[in-house]
């Protein structure tokens, strides 16, 4: 640990407020590094999306200034990704497409930490971070400003007790289709078994979603501009991904 402050994180599974269900686990793994520390005590508040801790879009005093918060229009659009892991995705978007403006929402503070790092090494200026709940964010955006959001391999809760704690639900799918404008791209992707039913009942048959997919081959094989990460070539050997693309109608 270096010699700044230490980042202190809740406890695991702890509410950001007591209402409020949590959709991940723990928000902090092993100790971080000394240059992770201090990318969490200098880049992070630079870069850090600030909205209230509030589901509720009324709480927010008003909607998110995307302009101001990026220090100018992006001409690109505005694209949202829910849970980026280690952030190789992420920034992978940000250098690719300049243009656009990304937020990245990561609750994981060991996450965002790698995630901060790729964004350093890249030198890219067109990411803002929430190291919280994805939905605060999501609260917080005006309607139509969306023009394409990612939700790539979330926690799939495979305990059916816990099926409540999955992000793909209708409550946030219809806050989605809320924020995205018309044509905007849902991508969704997991290798869980028990996931995958349970996405194409929510999202892909989602009154506001166009599923995109015309063959199995659409949803088995990852697209040109989805890059795979480190976590999928470890994590994911053996099993069989899915990518599904859907279309805001």
């Amino acid at each position: 640990m270096g010699d700044g402050a230490a980042y202190v994180a809740p406890a695991m599974d702890v509410d950001p407020a007591p209402h409020i269900r949590t959709l991940y686990g723990r928000r902090q793994g092993k100790k971080l590094r000394a240059h992770q520390q201090a990318l969490l005590d200098d880049l992070l508040p630079r870069l850090r999306v600030p909205v209230t801790h509030s589901l509720d879009p009324a709480d927010h005093k008003s909607p998110l200034d995307l302009a101001a918060l990026f220090g100018r229009v992006m001409p690109g659009g505005i694209w949202l990704e829910v849970g980026f892991g280690a952030g190789e995705h992420l920034a992978w978007q940000a250098e690719q497409r300049r243009d656009v403006g990304l937020i990245g929402c990561e609750p994981y503070i060991n996450g965002v930490a790698k995630a901060l790092a790729h964004l350093e090494r890249l030198a890219v200026d067109n990411v803002r971070i929430h190291d919280n709940d994805a939905r605060f964010v999501m609260a917080a955006l005006p309607p139509r400003s969306l023009t394409r959001a990612f939700v790539l391999f979330p926690d799939p809760w495979p305990k059916a007790r816990h099926h409540k704690r999955r992000f793909v639900c209708r409550e946030n799918l219809d806050r989605l289709a809320t924020l995205m404008v018309g044509g905007a791209e849902l991508r969704l992707a997991t290798d869980d078994p028990s996931y995958l039913p349970w996405m194409v009942e929510h999202a892909c048959l989602h009154p506001a979603f166009e599923w995109l997919a015309e063959r199995p081959g659409d949803w088995r094989t990852r697209p040109e501009d989805w890059p795979p990460t480190r976590y999928e070539r470890k994590m994911l050997a053996g099993h069989t991904p899915t990518f599904l693309r859907l279309r805001r109608r």
